[in-house]
């Protein structure tokens, strides 16, 4: 199925069915066709369209790193602040280096897999450009929050004192004897980056499939509905077994969720109508190559009600509707 809908140029003729009038409707068919838009023709020609937008991504992964690099606040942690901080230290059950692959990686398969089927450049350019917005723009601001605030990590004891041989100054402070990336590590508990890179390219992929399948047509499909939950639902689990693990209190968990849902919003309505819209299947970009080529797109007639008339536009179909009887599709 191509990116671009079959377009009838003007309304069928009520007349009696032969070749001629048959033939005559087909030519009134006119077939704007921007399935030409791949990545070979028009790929560059998008992407450099949105040349600052990329150099933005440059610069947010730039910032991305440094906040990995710099020193957490080092807040102050008092011994009578030790009881709710000796949780074990534990294995992430989720490791790092998988949320870009979930988060990331994932989606974006997703995306090439629509663009196989419709070769629609836009929709593959804009779908990935949308993702990196929300996961980095999420990373920056979860990571700039954990280098402000400095919170300790449940298991921050284990960290300070992997010996179990506690040491304080004279104002009761922690004197940790602990690895230095592991004290600076617990430092870092809120918001979770686990759960906030998670929910961003998750809910991302989850307002691409709901538009895309159409999750919100009113049709009562709930395979559909299912289907578009998933996502959520694992960001659900990476958020909980955080906390399980001992590496981030359920606070840290509920504000990485936030922040990674609230962003991968904003991100995806920059480029895409709300999925419950009607041509929540496309991206705005679509839409305008559309209209550019004459093509008028509404939002009662997008691309597969389209695509569905004009196949039923046969003899069987003109001699109903010179009848009076209705051939819309059911």
């Amino acid at each position: 199925m191509n990116c671009i809908p079959l377009l009838l140029s003007s309304k069928p003729e009520m007349s009696s069915p032969n070749p001629q009038d048959q033939e005559a409707q087909r030519g009134r068919m006119q077939e704007i066709d921007l399935s030409v838009h791949t990545i070979k023709s028009h790929g560059g020609r998008v992407a450099s369209k949105h040349k600052h937008d990329w150099i933005i991504l440059v610069i947010l992964i730039a910032i991305e790193i440094g906040l990995n690099l710099i020193s957490p606040f080092y807040r102050y942690v008092g011994k009578d602040m030790m009881t709710d901080l000796k949780y074990p230290f534990k294995d992430n059950t989720v490791p790092i280096w998988s949320v870009p692959v979930y988060a990331v990686l994932l989606p974006i398969i997703v995306f090439v897999c629509f663009y196989l089927k419709r070769t629609c450049v836009y929709d593959l350019h804009h779908s990935i450009l949308g993702l990196l917005f929300a996961v980095l723009i999420t990373g920056v601001i979860t990571d700039s929050i954990k280098v402000a605030t400095g919170r300790p990590r449940p298991n921050f004891y284990w960290r300070c004192f992997p010996d179990g041989k506690e040491l304080y100054d004279a104002l009761g402070g922690v004197v940790c004897h602990g690895k230095a990336a592991e004290v600076k590590e617990g430092h870092k508990s809120f918001p979770s980056g686990h759960t906030s890179w998670s929910f961003a390219g998750l809910t991302f992929l989850s307002l691409y499939l709901s538009g895309k399948i159409k999750a919100f047509n009113n049709e009562g499909h709930v395979a559909k509905l299912c289907l578009v939950i998933f996502p959520l639902l694992a960001a659900c689990l990476v958020g909980i077994s955080r906390v399980d693990d001992y590496w981030h209190h359920w606070q840290d968990v509920f504000a990485g969720a936030l922040i990674g849902t609230l962003v991968a919003a904003f991100c995806y309505r920059q480029f895409y109508p709300n999925p419950y819209h009607e041509e929540g299947w496309g991206p705005y970009a679509y839409f305008k190559a559309a209209q550019e080529r004459g093509v008028p797109v509404t939002s009662s007639q997008n691309g597969d009600a389209l695509r569905a008339m004009s196949l039923q536009m046969d003899s069987t179909s003109l001699e109903n509707m010179e009848s009076g009887t209705s051939t819309a599709p059911r």
